[in-house]
């Protein structure tokens, strides 16, 4: 079974502390594009932010703006004033824990670049083994401490020599 017209990921959807600083981090540094902006949204009476959002009722949205990051999935990024404090920054240990990879083609020009804009880039480069052989990553943090990822195998991964299916690779995105 799998989920009727199943296409692909449109989005991905996250929360950050200043709207304005992630604009500039992923316009600036990462290279992506801001197409618009929606909000705000709030239900002074209603329930409407917790039945359709899952958040506290009284929870204003003050604004989303959306993303175009080259090939792979769009950027929804929300700014929240939510009636209590906000949680803090899970790491990928707890539950909840994420990061978002980019794929690049020369990873050590990338890393060397995030650097140059003052980015912190947690440790060095490391090569992957077993169905990773080829694959080679390290992650950073944006201004707000949000985990990212770089990552590159440009002449692809141990796993792909014996695979039926491929990974999606946003270099390849039709194969």
């Amino acid at each position: 079974m799998a989920l009727p017209g199943l296409v692909g990921t449109e989005h991905v959807g996250f929360t950050v502390p200043d709207l304005d600083e992630a604009t500039r981090f992923f316009v600036d540094v990462i290279g992506c594009e801001w197409l618009y902006s929606l909000g705000p949204f709030e239900d002074p009476d209603g329930d409407w932010m917790a039945d359709h959002l899952n958040v506290e009722p009284r929870t204003v949205m003050r604004e989303n703006r959306f993303f175009r990051c080259r090939t792979g999935p769009n950027f929804e990024v929300f700014s929240y004033d939510p009636p209590t404090p906000a949680a803090p920054q899970p790491r990928n240990s707890d539950i909840g824990g994420h990061h978002l990879a980019f794929y690049v083609e020369d990873l050590d020009a990338a890393v060397a670049y995030l650097r140059e804009q003052g980015i912190r880039v947690l440790g060095e480069p490391t090569a992957s083994s077993r169905h990773n052989t080829g694959q080679r990553w390290v992650y950073f943090l944006s201004p707000w401490d949000m985990q990212f990822e770089l990552v590159s195998y440009p002449n692809g991964k141990e796993y792909e020599k014996s695979a039926t299916t491929l990974l999606w690779h946003p270099a390849h995105p039709n194969d």
